[in-house]
């Protein structure tokens, strides 16, 4: 076993040297996570925004729903999602288990719900400040949507943001579909649990830095984000 000062010595080593290996894994895993929230967001965000404005019976229920889904553990959504991409399942013949595809799709189910519920909270609580004045206007439904998901674009990016740190942060769930295959389906998260089970620590330690550094960088982003469209409104 590696001395710990030795083992960060040569995990930052790595990162200084730009090592091909930790390159592609951290390359993989922007992929893998980018293309999910990309895919949940165009989904969610207009969800959330109808589920915001519109009125039926049962809404609450579908919304505590929709919170409660907010804390789904990874490992379900991966197994719920093995189920369905699996030879026996009804999108077997698909054949995109164990690739990167079905990470995508695990990683977008699992986030989906955490945008949308958060844009449903944002666009219910501005509904309530413009809905007159929109209304005044002779604004559809519809309009009344995309006005709002328009002028709360600033805010909403900073919840597009929190799903893409929830979902390169996740393990759970692509282990299960994709199988952690060494150059197809091995990411940061997965590569860590990986490699420090082997005990190959620089290697773990140099992913956990970029991991952390990527997870810092997004909320700074956020920050930045919010503090413009505070300026912007106030």
């Amino acid at each position: 076993m590696l001395e710990l000062s030795q083992a960060f010595s040569l995990a930052f080593s790595l990162i200084v040297r730009a090592d091909a290996q930790l390159l592609a894994i951290s390359a993989l895993s922007l992929k893998v996570s980018g293309v999910a929230v990309v895919v949940a967001a165009l989904v969610a965000l207009p969800f959330g925004a109808w589920l915001a404005l519109a009125q039926f019976r049962g809404r609450g229920a579908v919304i505590a729903l929709l919170n409660g889904l907010m804390g789904l553990p990874p490992v379900v959504v991966g197994l719920l999602v093995y189920l369905l991409l699996s030879r026996a399942g009804p999108l077997g013949a698909l054949g995109i288990l164990f690739t990167p595809a079905a990470m995508m799709v695990a990683q977008a189910m699992l986030i989906l719900p955490i945008i949308a519920a958060l844009t449903r909270q944002v666009v219910e609580d501005a509904w309530g400040e413009y809905r007159e004045q929109l209304l005044s206007l002779n604004a559809s439904r519809m309009q009344c949507m995309q006005a709002l998901l328009w002028d709360l674009r600033f805010t909403l990016s900073t919840t597009v943001l929190a799903g893409f740190g929830r979902a390169i942060a996740e393990v759970g769930a692509v282990m299960i579909v994709g199988g952690n295959i060494d150059g197809v389906t091995r990411v940061m998260t997965t590569a860590i649990a990986l490699e420090t089970s082997k005990g190959d620590l620089p290697l773990a330690l140099a992913l956990g830095v970029v991991l952390m550094a990527m997870v810092v960088a997004i909320n700074l982003a956020a920050q930045a984000i919010k503090s413009r469209a505070m300026k912007k409104h106030g």
